[in-house]
C-alpha cells in the first residue's frame, strides 16, 4: 500500500483543536488514556483467543511497554494486544465512532474551563496525546494477519493523517509521541515544552497515579544507581512499574479514597471526582464483586437511545466486555464501574447475559445497592443529594416504568417542586405527607410545561386560599410516571386538573373564607349551564359550577379517567395520536363575568331541553354565545392550549373591547 493522505472527520478536528489549546492543566491524562487503550487491546485479544488461540502467535504473555528518548524527544507506548487492521485504524483514529457528536460539539463554547469539563465527559481517548505531541506515529498489526499487513498511521493533529503499509513482525500497537519543541510550546501559550515527561521518575509517577490497577503488567527499563557517576543508569532489563492487581479484588481497608477516585477517572475519561461509590463482595447463590460509581455530572449522551451504557464485566478477573447494559436497569445507566463474577462462563455473550439467572441476580443486586446508597445520602446529606437529583432525577424517574420491584425505594428518592416555601424548593414525598393539613386525605399535584405556568394556573386558587400544598410536576416524564404511581404511604395521588375536588374536610388557613358573599342557588344557575352546554356543543363533556376557583372566571378540567390537557399536548407535540378528550368547563359563580351571564340567561327565551328532559322557553343571543365561547377559549389559553380558531377568538374579543370603550 502506497502512502495515502486522508482528512479527519470534522468532529475530530474540533476535538484536536481543544486538545492542543484548552487542556494543559490536565496533560498527564494522555498517558493514562494510551495505557488504558493498550490494556483494552490486550483484554480484547484474550476474549477473541477463546475462539481462536492461534491469535496469540506463540506469545500469550501480555504486557505494555513505556519508553522515552530524551534526545529524540519521544515517548513510546507499546503493547502486544489485538492490534488494528487498515480499516480499523481509519475508523478508530480518523473518526469519532460515538453517536451524539453533533449535539456534543454544539455545546462547545470556546471557554477553556467549560470545554475542559465537556471533554472530560466525552472521554478524550487516543486524541489526548496531542496535548503534548506535535506529531504522532502509530505502527500496528492485527493479530492473525501476516507481518506484511502492518499499517503505519501518522498525523500532526492538524487537518488530516496519512497511512501506509508496514512490515511488522509482532502483533499489537506501537505509538510514538514527538513532544513539542520549546518554540512550538511558546507559540501555543504553554508554560514549557513538557521536558519533565522525558524522565523515568515522571512517567513512573503518572503510571502509579492513574494506571496502577491495570491488570496488564506495565514495563519500563530498569534503572540502577551508578556510584562512580552518582547518577541513575538505565539497563536493558525491564521491570514492572504497576501493581497489576485489580482494585476491586483488594480489601476495602487497603484502598484509599484517592485510589478509588483515580480508578474512577480511568473509565470516566474526566478529572472530576465521583459523587459516590460502593464496593462490595456479594456471596451466596451467586458470587460476584461490584465496584460501582455514581458520577458527579451527567454525560452529554445520557439520553441518547443509541448510545450504549453499562458496566465493565469481568469473570474471575478476566475482562469480558465493556458496556454490559444487562448488569443494571436502564434507568441507572449513569452508573459506571466493574462487576467481577465467579459463576459466569468465560465465553459469555450479550445474548447469554439476557437469559442468565445469575445475571438477573447481579442486576437486581447492583440496582438495590445503588438505590440504598442514594437513600443513605438523601437521609444524611440532603443538600448533596439534591445536587445528584438535579443531574439525574429525570433519569431515575424512568425506573417507575421498568423496575416495579423497587417502586417504593424510588418513591422515597423522588423529588418534586411544590407550592411550599417561597422559592418552590424540591421536596420529598415523606416531607409532603408530614406537612399535610388536618383532614387532607390525598397528595395533590398539577402537571404543566414550566413552574411559572403551573403557578399561574386557576386550578391552584382554592388550594392557595386554604394553604394546601400542591406538587408541581413540570418534567416531560412526569405524566408518564403517573401511569405507574398511584399512592405513597396510603395517600393517593390526585391531579387538581382532573375529576372533582372535595376540600370540605380540610382545615382552612383563611378565617374569612366563610364570610364571603352568598353563592347563587342551583336554580338561579341552571339556565346558564343549560345554555352554555348548547353553545359549546361537542367542545365539552359538561359545564359545571366550580369549587376550585376563587379569582378566575373559568377553567377546564379532565374527567377522572381521561387524559389531562397537558398530556394531550405532549402527545400531539411528539407527533402521536392523543386519546379523544372532551374537557369539562367549570365556571366560578362568584365572578362578575359569570354573574353577568346568569343575568343575561334569565332575560332571554327559546326552546331548549332542560336538565329534567322537558322543553323550556329560552333564547340564546349572539352576545351570550360569544361570551361563553370567549370564556372557553380563555380557559384553554390559561391551561397552555390554543383556541381552535384564533382569528375568531380575536374578533370576538375585539367586539367586546369596542363595546366597552363606546360606553365610556
Amino acid at each position: 500500500m502506497s502512502k495515502e493522505s486522508l482528512e479527519f472527520q470534522t468532529e475530530v478536528s474540533q476535538l484536536l483543536n481543544l486538545m492542543i489549546h484548552s487542556l494543559y492543566s490536565n496533560r498527564d491524562i494522555f498517558l493514562r488514556e494510551l495505557i488504558s487503550n493498550s490494556s483494552d487491546a490486550c483484554d480484547k485479544l484474550r476474549v477473541e483467543s477463546l475462539a481462536d488461540d492461534s491469535l496469540f502467535e506463540k506469545d500469550s504473555t501480555m504486557k505494555i511497554l513505556v519508553e522515552y528518548d530524551e534526545k529524540a524527544r519521544t515517548i513510546k507506548v507499546i503493547d502486544n494486544g489485538v492490534g488494528m487492521s487498515k480499516d480499523e485504524i481509519i475508523a478508530n483514529l480518523g473518526t469519532i465512532a460515538k453517536s451524539g457528536t453533533k449535539e456534543f460539539f454544539g455545546k462547545l463554547s470556546g471557554d477553556a474551563a467549560r470545554d475542559s469539563a465537556l471533554i472530560g465527559q466525552f472521554g478524550v481517548g487516543f486524541y489526548s496525546c496531542f496535548i503534548v505531541a506535535e506529531k504522532v506515529i502509530v505502527k500496528t498489526r492485527r493479530a492473525g494477519l501476516p507481518p506484511s499487513d502492518g499499517v503505519c498511521w501518522e498525523s500532526n493533529g492538524v487537518g488530516g493523517f496519512s497511512i501506509e503499509s508496514l512490515t511488522k513482525k509482532s502483533r499489537g500497537t506501537e505509538i510514538t509521541l514527538f513532544l513539542r519543541s520549546e518554540s512550538a510550546a511558546s507559540k501555543n501559550g504553554e508554560e514549557s515544552a513538557h521536558d519533565d515527561l522525558l524522565s523515568h521518575w515522571k512517567l513512573q509517577e503518572i503510571i502509579a497515579k492513574y494506571s496502577d490497577h491495570i491488570a496488564i503488567p506495565i514495563m519500563m527499563k530498569k534503572r540502577t544507581w551508578d556510584e562512580k557517576k552518582s547518577i541513575y543508569v538505565e539497563q536493558d532489563e525491564l521491570e514492572q512499574v504497576n501493581k497489576a492487581s485489580a482494585i476491586w479484588t483488594r480489601a476495602k481497608q487497603q484502598i484509599t479514597e484517592e485510589q478509588y477516585e483515580d480508578f474512577f477517572k480511568t473509565f470516566s475519561g474526566g478529572n472530576e471526582k465521583s459523587f459516590a461509590y460502593s464496593h462490595n463482595k456479594v456471596e451466596g447463590r451467586t458470587e460476584y464483586t461490584q465496584l460501582l460509581f455514581i458520577p458527579g455530572k451527567a454525560p452529554f449522551d445520557l439520553y441518547d437511545r443509541q448510545q450504549r451504557h453499562g458496566l465493565k464485566l469481568y469473570i474471575k478477573r478476566v475482562f469480558i466486555m465493556d458496556d454490559a447494559e444487562q448488569l443494571l436497569p436502564n434507568y441507572l445507566r449513569f452508573v459506571g464501574g466493574v462487576v467481577d463474577s465467579n459463576d459466569l462462563p468465560l465465553n459469555v455473550s450479550r445474548e447469554i447475559l439476557q437469559e442468565s439467572r445469575d445475571v438477573k441476580a447481579i442486576r437486581e443486586g447492583c440496582a438495590k445497592r445503588i438505590l440504598a446508597l442514594l437513600a443513605e445520602i438523601s437521609k444524611n446529606d440532603p443538600e448533596k443529594y439534591l445536587s445528584f437529583w438535579n443531574e439525574f432525577g429525570q433519569c431515575l424517574k424512568e425506573g417507575f416504568g421498568e423496575d416495579f420491584t423497587n417502586k417504593d425505594r424510588l418513591l422515597s428518592l423522588v423529588r418534586f417542586r411544590s407550592t411550599f416555601g417561597k422559592n418552590n424548593e424540591l421536596t420529598s414525598l415523606q416531607d409532603y405527607v408530614a406537612r399535610m393539613k388536618s383532614g387532607q386525605e390525598k397528595i395533590f399535584l398539577i402537571t404543566g410545561e414550566t413552574i411559572a405556568s403551573v403557578l399561574s394556573s386557576p386550578h391552584l386558587e382554592i388550594f392557595n386560599q386554604k394553604g394546601i400544598e400542591v406538587l408541581l410536576l413540570v418534567d416531560r416524564v412526569d405524566e408518564w410516571v403517573l401511569n405507574f404511581v398511584t399512592e405513597f404511604e396510603g395517600k393517593h395521588f390526585q391531579s387538581i386538573t382532573k375529576g372533582s375536588i372535595d376540600l370540605d374536610k380540610v382545615d382552612s388557613e383563611d378565617e374569612n373564607e366563610t364570610a364571603e358573599k352568598k353563592r347563587l342557588t342551583d336554580k338561579q344557575l341552571e339556565p346558564l349551564l343549560v345554555k352554555a352546554k348548547v353553545v359549546l356543543g361537542d367542545k365539552v363533556k359538561d359545564v359545571k359550577i366550580s369549587k376550585r376557583l376563587t379569582d378566575s372566571a373559568c377553567c377546564l378540567i379532565s374527567d377522572e379517567n381521561d387524559v389531562s390537557g397537558h398530556l394531550e399536548r405532549l402527545l400531539k407535540s411528539a407527533g402521536q395520536k392523543a386519546p379523544e378528550r372532551k374537557p369539562i368547563l367549570e365556571l366560578n359563580s362568584k365572578h362578575p363575568l359569570v354573574e353577568a351571564l346568569v343575568a343575561r340567561a334569565d332575560d332571554e327565551t327559546s326552546k331548549i331541553v332542560g336538565s329534567d328532559g322537558k322543553k323550556v322557553e329560552q333564547e340564546i343571543s349572539t352576545v351570550f354565545s360569544d361570551l361563553v365561547l370567549l370564556l372557553f377559549d380563555q380557559a384553554l389559553l390559561s391551561e397552555g392550549g390554543q383556541p381552535d380558531n384564533p382569528t375568531l377568538f380575536v374578533k370576538r374579543l375585539n367586539g367586546f373591547l369596542l363595546d366597552g370603550l363606546s360606553k365610556r
